[in-house]
């Protein structure tokens, strides 16, 4: 049987699909090979978020045909589906498939190589007919994915809707992942539950948007979702991905603060602390509204980990915008801070509009908030000092000439524990005496087999 190297770009939603098509694809006999040796066929699972994705993705393409040029180079996802004639004209390309036929990867490849092989594909234009890639911004079928393991067995993230809605005017990806569909309840509590028996302790809600899970059927059901998974035994952690603020209400926050397994653990898209920058973003909230969103989550968690997206040097963004952007974040003071300097993505209103901002400017706001980032992150960790947390425990990793355990707590908070063994997927009840590292913190070394929970 033929091997296969396969390549993930993006997001988390796209490592999850990369996971089932690899799955799909042993099922079927291939071989799977890492992506740096030679292979029969590569398979690039590409992202279109800015045009430096578009750009990695390309790379990531001639790479591999580079690498072998008999090989078939297989183009999957976002970047396919909004690539237009740049796909067509790329010789690098072999086969296309778009977003909504992922599920479909191991036909589709069979039916090119038989085709191939017989000599049916006659020149580049009979070959391309042989991609698939539908009309995303018209399907409302949820492609039905599912995962039943990945390497390792601590957590496992699982898709639970795909499309957005929104239209941001910096984001392209509406037009690359089509509108909000809902995944079928039934479909993903049947997926966590087999991943439970297998091994998974926790698991990460993902998606497009997560915050509409269910809106295309007429009503939010993310709670009942999460009501139903809260139930399933041998399920010890449920951690959200990213999450709108227009979800968060205190009706949400009471519902959700009596799921026991829910990490206290808030990914709430920000973007930008200025309300005219929020305005130009389309983002839809004001930074009171936001602000209000966060204390409702800080009366019903205790402590819980608030982190968040920010974009430095949106179009028009002034100093006195960034400032307000600047001392917004320190007033919420975020856990963590994923901070991006704005990338201009053709296709999207914000590509047009004027007053763009310098990259020497962005990346001096970049750098500013980064520490600003760094310091709050150090102040929310070192606040649990002397605390007891409960860690699930993920790697070995050498620090130094020293071996530690690593895992997280249910806030996300990094944790070192000094001792040799494998102790991935197991559970600890651990006190926080220090920081490791800045940002890996230190528990007491303490005997073992007491606290251990499998």
């Amino acid at each position: 049987m033929k091997s296969i190297a396969l390549h993930n770009l993006g997001c988390k939603v796209n490592g999850y699909e990369m996971d089932v098509m690899q799955q799909i694809l042993q099922e079927k006999g291939y071989k799977i090979v890492p992506f740096d040796e030679k292979a029969d066929i590569y398979i690039i699972n590409t992202c279109t978020v800015t045009n430096i994705a578009d750009q990695k993705s390309r790379q990531m393409l001639h790479r591999a045909k580079k690498k072998n040029p008999d090989a078939v180079v297989v183009a999957v996802g976002c970047y396919v589906q909004t690539g237009g004639e740049k796909i067509a004209e790329d010789t690098a390309i072999d086969l296309v498939i778009g977003n909504n036929r992922k599920r479909d990867v191991a036909e589709i490849l069979e039916e090119y190589l038989a085709a191939k092989e017989n000599g049916t594909l006659s020149d580049r234009d009979r070959m391309l007919q042989s991609q698939t890639v539908i009309d995303i911004n018209h399907t409302k079928e949820y492609e039905e994915m599912k995962l039943t393991g990945t390497s390792g067995h601590t957590r496992a993230y699982v898709k639970i809707q795909d499309g957005c809605n929104q239209f941001c005017s910096y984001c392209i990806i509406p037009y690359a992942r089509g509108r909000v569909r809902s995944r079928r309840e039934e479909d993903i509590l049947t997926e966590v539950l087999h991943l439970v028996e297998t091994g998974y302790q926790e698991i990460v809600l993902t998606g497009i948007h997560i915050s509409s899970y269910g809106i295309d059927r007429g009503t939010p059901e993310l709670l009942q979702l999460l009501e139903k998974l809260n139930r399933i035994e041998g399920l010890r952690r449920i951690r959200l991905g990213s999450l709108e603020p227009g979800i968060v209400t205190e009706e949400f926050a009471g519902k959700l603060s009596l799921f026991s397994k829910v990490c206290p653990h808030f990914h709430l898209s920000l973007q930008s602390g200025c309300d005219e920058t929020l305005r130009r973003m389309n983002r839809r909230y004001t930074t009171g509204e936001y602000l209000k969103k966060v204390e409702i989550l800080r009366r019903y968690f205790d402590r819980p980990a608030i982190t968040t997206d920010v974009i430095v040097g949106f179009p028009g963004e002034t100093e006195d915008e960034f400032k307000s952007t600047e001392a917004f974040l320190e007033k919420v003071h975020f856990y963590e801070m994923h901070i991006f300097k704005y990338s201009r993505r053709q296709g999207t209103r914000a590509a047009a509009m004027e007053d763009q901002v310098s990259d020497q400017v962005k990346a001096e706001r970049s750098g500013r908030l980064m520490r600003l980032e760094q310091r709050m992150s150090q102040e929310y960790r070192q606040s649990f000092i002397g605390e007891n947390v409960e860690v699930l425990y993920e790697e070995a990793k050498k620090i130094g000439e020293t071996v530690y355990q690593i895992g997280h707590t249910v806030r996300y908070i990094k944790i070192g524990r000094k001792a040799q063994g494998d102790f991935r997927n197991r559970i600890l009840s651990e006190t926080l005496v220090g920081a490791l590292q800045d940002d890996i913190m230190l528990v007491e070394e303490q005997k073992v087999s007491q606290n251990m929970k499998d």
